[in-house]
This record gives C-alpha cells, sequence and structure tokens, in this order.
C-alpha cells in the first residue's frame, strides 16, 4: 500500500508540473487598437521585461508562430504573434491591398501593447511581407522604442531601409525565388543600404521566410534568432 501510494504522488506531483508548464506556454488572446482605427488581434506567449513581436509572412497568419513564440518564451520573452489587418478577424485602413497598406501601424501597435504590459525592449521578427513592415516600423518608432530587427525571406518594405537604425540580422536561402528569379540579389542589395550593425546569413536551400522553419535547418535558425535577440 505504501508503495502504491507513494507512485501515486509522484504520479500527482508530475502530472501538476505538466500542467503548470503548459499553462505557462499557452497563449493569451488579446486585441490591440492601430493609430490609425484598426483593431489587431494577436496570441501573448509567456512574461518577461524583453518583448519580441512576430509578424507573420503573406500566405501565414498569427497561429503559423506558434512552435516559435512557445521556444522563445521558454528563452525567456514574451512573445506577441498578431494578425495583419486583412487577416483572420484584425481589420484597418486599406486592408484590401496589404502590399500598399500602412502595415507598420499593426506592427507598432504590438510593440506599443507589450511595452504598456511591462516589456522594457521589444524586438521585431519578421518574415517576408512581415519583414517589410517590421523594417518599415523601426524606421517610423520613437528613439528607443524597438531594440532589434530580424527578417526572414526579406527586408524591403514601403519604407527607407537607409532608415533603419537598430541593430538587423537577415536570413535566408541561396535559391529562393519567385516569378522574376532569385530572391537574393535584391536582399543583398537593399542590405547594402542599412546603416546600422546588421549581418546576413545566407543559408543553402530554396524555402523563402517562415517556410524555413519547415525545413532541418530550423533548429539552427532558431538558435541565432534567439542568440542575436539577447545580445547586449
Amino acid at each position: 500500500m505504501k508503495k502504491t501510494a507513494r507512485s501515486l504522488l509522484i504520479a500527482a506531483f508530475a502530472a501538476a508540473i505538466f500542467t503548470v508548464a503548459a499553462a505557462g506556454q499557452s497563449e493569451q488572446p488579446v486585441s490591440l487598437p492601430t493609430q490609425d482605427g484598426g483593431t489587431i488581434y494577436a496570441n501573448v506567449y509567456g512574461k518577461s521585461k524583453h518583448g519580441v513581436v512576430l509578424a507573420h509572412g503573406g500566405r501565414f497568419n498569427k497561429e503559423s508562430w506558434a512552435k516559435q513564440a512557445k521556444e522563445l518564451a521558454d528563452a525567456g520573452f514574451v512573445v506577441l504573434a498578431f494578425d495583419f489587418r486583412g487577416y483572420g478577424k484584425s481589420t484597418g485602413p486599406g486592408q484590401a491591398d496589404v502590399f500598399t497598406a500602412p502595415l507598420y501601424l499593426d506592427v507598432l501597435a504590438a510593440v506599443e501593447y507589450l511595452r504598456k504590459n511591462g516589456a522594457k525592449t521589444v524586438s521585431l521578427v519578421g518574415g517576408s511581407l512581415g519583414g517589410g513592415a517590421a523594417a518599415d516600423a523601426v524606421t517610423k518608432a520613437k528613439p528607443g522604442e524597438i531594440a532589434r530587427l530580424v527578417t526572414l525571406g526579406g527586408l524591403a518594405g514601403n519604407q527607407s531601409v537607409e532608415k533603419i537604425n537598430v541593430p538587423l540580422l537577415v536570413i535566408t536561402t541561396r535559391n529562393d525565388a519567385n516569378a522574376a528569379g532569385l530572391r537574393l540579389p535584391n536582399i543583398q542589395a537593399t542590405f547594402a543600404k542599412v546603416p546600422a550593425k546588421k549581418q546576413l546569413v545566407i543559408l543553402e536551400g530554396t524555402a523563402h521566410a517562415q517556410f524555413m522553419f519547415d525545413t532541418d535547418q530550423s533548429e539552427k535558425i532558431m538558435k541565432m534568432i534567439v542568440k542575436f535577440l539577447k545580445k547586449k
């Protein structure tokens, strides 16, 4: 009986630990206003004084970041993954054409939310369309509002990249291409114009932006991102 009771106690204790851990990584749905009257819906993961905003690519949504968001939360960040206007339930002016819409305002709304809820620093990670919007947000942000910028598979948005003034990490694959051809030459040309401290990582393969997380290089990419975001 004693052995059975002890086994049951251990099992209950293990289950409690698992429940607490799972609760800590579950997402918290939130909505936030943009400066131009839009409403953005997002999921928040973890708790920390160091925030990360995840901006999805054109073929993705906030849920596409779930695995990476939980990994970043485990690494010590509070993470906000949001839907751009025109995606999910998010709305805002210009949403009918996301390529000309002021998506940087959605990014800045996410940054403001994290700061108002205790984050002392906020960095951005964006894939493709989201990378361009994140880069635009950096050029429009107040001094010190955004700490670092990571883009996946692209960099150019609708604003001047010469105004990017925070440390930058760009990750892309060598043979990523669209109908116009290889993306790398344009990425390199745009990257060269950025005056801030910067790093360009070119991986082998053809995967574009967030699709890189579906390859066997996913773990390597996440380690690079976490290391970059934790630099002081």
